[in-house]
């Protein structure tokens, strides 16, 4: 199991969170973008959200957990039983955003324990070392550890190395909790879709938006009040977790994340609970896809 850095010089990072991951990105000056409710200049997203997954790297599962009480492991579980890996053979697959590798090793394990397969390799890409290090650690009590099946990297998901991540040569790419942390949320479909085979696939779990107003009205009650909360509890960090929810609020709906999709080049279902997107729990999260074309 290989551990590489490979980020160029002032270009952007991606990250999940929820959980994870972050992107920059050094746009013309005066362009300016979210830092969830905040708006800030664009070169200085990459050091505020870095600044975030630092801080609760060590405490990011737990906070998860206790946030989402345990559900986050439910979508998750969804996610990956979604595109199950190694149905059709071994893939080589790239997590983006995946440092803490809980999705990574789902894939894994999946492929494994439904498909007898030991040939399907994942790439872990994270901008922060912090949340690589907690993936790393998470694998070395696996049997993935030391093996060919997983390798993790500190890159940026806007600009992947491309000597490294090299053009139509995945199979599947993940991203889950971590795109809408991203500074350019095009920049990263485009270097999926670089990345991609013709014919794979790209795949995001991803907050959304909750359609039914009783429910939106329950969740951003939770959310705003409930979270930050236990961020000060468990992490002794509020403002990171403020950040999380506000963050979730500022991504786009279903039907714009996944024309976004679509521009990038992605083929989708129609724009609808089910074609384009599948939604969890009322719309809390979702699961968009594509195909590269």
């Amino acid at each position: 199991m290989q551990v590489t850095r490979s980020i160029p010089r002032k270009l952007s990072a991606c990250r999940l969170i929820h959980n994870h991951h972050i992107l920059r990105s050094s746009g013309p000056a005066g362009r300016t973008t979210s830092f969830g409710f905040r708006t800030v200049p664009e070169e200085s997203k990459e050091s505020l959200v870095k600044g975030v997954f630092d801080s609760v790297a060590s405490k990011y599962d737990l906070m998860n957990d206790a946030s989402s009480l345990g559900v986050h492991r439910l979508w998750k579980d969804s996610f990956v039983d979604t595109l199950k890996p190694g149905r059709k053979g071994p893939l080589r697959c790239i997590d983006v955003a995946g440092g803490t590798g809980d999705i990574a090793l789902r894939i894994l394990d999946h492929a494994r324990e439904n498909y007898a397969d030991r040939e399907t390799t994942v790439d872990i890409v994270d901008i922060n070392a912090q949340m690589l290090k907690e993936g790393f650690m998470r694998f070395k009590k696996t049997m993935y550890h030391n093996t060919p099946q997983v390798s993790f990297h500190e890159a940026n998901a806007q600009e992947l190395t491309a000597s490294q991540f090299k053009n139509d040569s995945y199979d599947l790419y993940t991203i889950a909790f971590g795109i809408r942390n991203c500074t350019s949320v095009p920049a990263v479909l485009s270097e999926a879709y670089r990345v991609l085979k013709p014919g794979a696939t790209f795949a995001c779990l991803e907050f959304s938006k909750v359609n039914n107003s009783l429910l939106s009205t329950l969740y951003d009650q939770y959310s705003f009040t409930v979270i930050p909360l236990l961020g000060t509890i468990l992490a002794g960090d509020r403002n990171s977790y403020q950040y999380l929810v506000e963050s979730i609020r500022k991504f786009p709906s279903q039907p714009d994340f996944a024309q976004m999709i679509r521009d990038a080049g992605f083929s989708t279902g129609g724009d609808f609970d089910g074609g384009a997107w599948t939604e969890l729990w009322g719309g809390i999260a979702s699961i968009h896809t594509g195909v590269k074309i």
